[in-house]
């Protein structure tokens, strides 16, 4: 636990005041709890957070998911894709799961995913064809359009 010094300002805190609060988004959906604050070496201006999901899922979430932290929690300003979550099509039906996130190398912008759909299967979607993101990504094809992608 981190101590307030002398003449800090108010709206000021140490990174460890922020290890271990719940992250949630608008819906009230839980993704785990805050396990690191990153922050750039140059403008010291906090980049993202890593968040702890359970064994062994720990995941990076840029500072544009961030919207606020209040006294117990990371609030987010839209739910995160991340990789082992279940995909379906627009009906509902099941697809598959998200087995690889790519990203842009340089902006570090999500470009497409990659849906597992069997244990030797997988396709890679656009983000374009996400329709929606929360404990599910939704796309916006039917499971038949979907098949017939290469």
């Amino acid at each position: 636990m981190s101590v307030k010094l002398e003449n800090m300002p108010e709206n000021m805190a140490t990174a460890d005041d922020f290890v271990g609060k719940k992250v949630i988004d608008r819906e009230g959906i839980e993704y785990g709890k805050v396990k690191h604050i990153h922050i750039n070496q140059h403008t010291l201006i906090v980049s993202g957070v890593t968040i702890h999901q359970g064994f062994n899922k720990d995941y990076f979430l840029s500072n544009d998911y961030i919207d606020k932290f209040t006294e117990e929690t990371l609030l987010l300003s839209r739910p995160p894709i991340r990789s082992g979550i279940p995909v379906v099509d627009i009906d509902s039906h099941k697809i598959g799961k998200v087995k690889r996130l790519h990203r842009n190398s340089d902006t570090n912008e999500l470009e497409s995913i990659e849906i597992s759909d069997g244990l030797m299967h997988s396709k890679i979607i656009s983000k374009s064809e996400i329709w929606g993101v929360g404990e599910k990504i939704i796309l916006k094809m039917t499971k038949e359009e979907y098949k017939k992608l290469e």
